[in-house]
């Protein structure tokens, strides 16, 4: 398990292919050997099933520059935006905006901390793509509003829909 951890920590520069190659080479050496370890056996099986488990993702990282080996650096920058939305707004828990928007905004605390933006770049290319976007917003934020008012008053909330539905489709 040693060896498989220094051979991902990608000291020679190896290209994905390369680091992928002498990983499967060594855990069919493991798998091979694994009647020998004794009471390695249940450590031993559980990090060839995680190994398995993990790759299709795992090579990525040696084939794009730049691009972290673990989600560590991204968990980190959420939790930043996740921090501070909760600080500028004094709340202990995030607010409904998160939810309702936070996909948006993530993004763009993300980005303008990456490159500051000015009036121009901050014009979308693809119109249809961002009404496609402000549609699902306000599709959530009437998801978000529709469950304030059942919590406020479930009965007449519950009244005023089964009068929608029992309403006649067809003027008599």
């Amino acid at each position: 398990m040693h060896q498989a951890a220094r051979l991902l920590e990608h000291e020679d520069e190896a290209p994905g292919g390369e680091v992928r190659r002498r990983l499967e080479d060594l855990l069919t050496e493991m798998r091979a050997g694994q009647a020998t370890v004794g009471t390695l056996q249940p450590a031993g099986a559980h990090f060839l099933k995680v190994s398995a488990s993990y790759w299709p993702g795992l090579f990525h990282c040696y084939d794009v520059p730049g691009l972290p080996r673990t989600n560590t650096i991204l968990e980190q920058f959420f939790g930043s935006v996740r921090y501070h939305h909760r600080r500028a707004n004094g709340r202990i828990r995030a607010s409904a905006g998160t939810v309702v928007r936070g996909s948006v905004r993530a993004l763009a605390s993300t980005a303008s901390r990456l490159h500051p933006f000015g009036d121009y770049d901050l014009r979308h290319p693809n119109l249809d793509r961002w009404r496609d976007l402000r549609q699902s917003l306000a599709l959530r934020h009437e998801a978000r509003r529709q469950q304030g008012r059942f919590h406020k008053d479930p009965s007449a909330y519950l009244a005023a829909l089964e009068s929608k539905l029992l309403k006649p489709s067809l003027p008599s």
